[in-house]
């Protein structure tokens, strides 16, 4: 949807060269990376992303970058599945803790987001390769704009 976007520079204070959909959709970094939103309701989303050369780092794993960005991505739709449409919100805080690396195959992200006070959400996601092993646990801090 986005690509003819992609090379496009983006410069501070003018408009976005590109509209969502609709509220829950892959921006264009995330369409860059392939990923797709399986479900988003109730605090809670499904991701997957198939991993290509392009999600490689230099010993052919998954790179941590793209590991991240899948869970930071899922968490975001889990917490855009309880908030207002057009609530803006923004990661302040994350960490990701990896358990085994990824090899290839389509990765999934589960993630679920919990409303902590009227500007904080806390955000949890797990990564699984295709074979359903947990790759990586991600936990983040999420702040609504006043």
């Amino acid at each position: 949807m986005y690509e003819e976007k992609y090379a496009m520079p983006m410069t501070s204070g003018e408009p976005l060269p590109f509209e969502l959909p609709r509220w829950i959709a892959c921006a264009p970094f995330e369409e860059y990376l392939e990923m797709t939103i399986a479900e988003a309701k109730g605090g809670r989303a499904l991701l997957t992303m198939p991993f290509k050369v392009k999600h490689a780092q230099g010993m052919g794993l998954m790179h941590g970058g793209a590991v991240t960005a899948l869970a930071d991505t899922a968490v975001a739709m889990a917490i855009k599945s309880m908030l207002p449409e057009g609530s803006h919100f923004v990661t302040i805080e994350l960490g990701l803790s990896f358990h085994a690396p990824i090899h290839g195959g389509t990765v999934r992200a589960e993630a679920e987001a919990e409303i902590r006070d009227e500007r904080t959400i806390k955000g949890v996601a797990r990564i699984f390769d295709e074979n359903g092993v947990k790759a990586a646990t991600f936990i983040s801090i999420f702040r609504i704009k006043r």
